[in-house]
């Protein structure tokens, strides 16, 4: 099955830190595989926040290996769907998480995350977590 990967488990990968992660061998793994997957909005969120332009320049120059997956209109309208049906429920998200849950959903992917909040979206959601 192919992943999406969430920037939180690109971020403790990355991190020199946590090398020997658990997450860091099983993203490595998905990468080996060719099973995981960005798209542009994770990317940014990677990027960004880094104050050393050559930090930036050589993770750029690393992601470069992983294209990003299309992002259609129709995703932007089920991210949005996903959210309205949500917040009915008492549950909130950010709008780039449901827009991953909605693309995830067409591409017919698993979500790796440890964001806490796919925890409460999977109840409700088409989606699964990659664990």
């Amino acid at each position: 099955m192919r992943v999406l990967v969430d920037t939180c488990i690109w971020s403790l990968a990355l991190r020199r830190i946590v090398l020997g992660s658990s997450h860091s061998n099983t993203l490595r793994e998905l990468i080996s595989e060719n099973r995981a997957y960005l798209i542009g909005p994770i990317r940014q969120e990677i990027l960004s926040g880094i104050s050393h332009k050559q930090q930036f320049i050589k993770l750029r120059n690393t992601l470069e290996a992983f294209p990003d997956l299309m992002i259609q209109t129709s995703d932007y309208e089920c991210a949005a769907e996903f959210s309205n049906d949500l917040r009915q429920k008492g549950i909130q998200g950010s709008a780039i998480d449901f827009l991953i849950c909605a693309i995830a959903h067409r591409y017919g992917m698993a979500v790796y995350t440890v964001d806490k909040d796919f925890d409460y979206f999977i109840q409700h959601l088409p989606i699964k977590i990659y664990s």
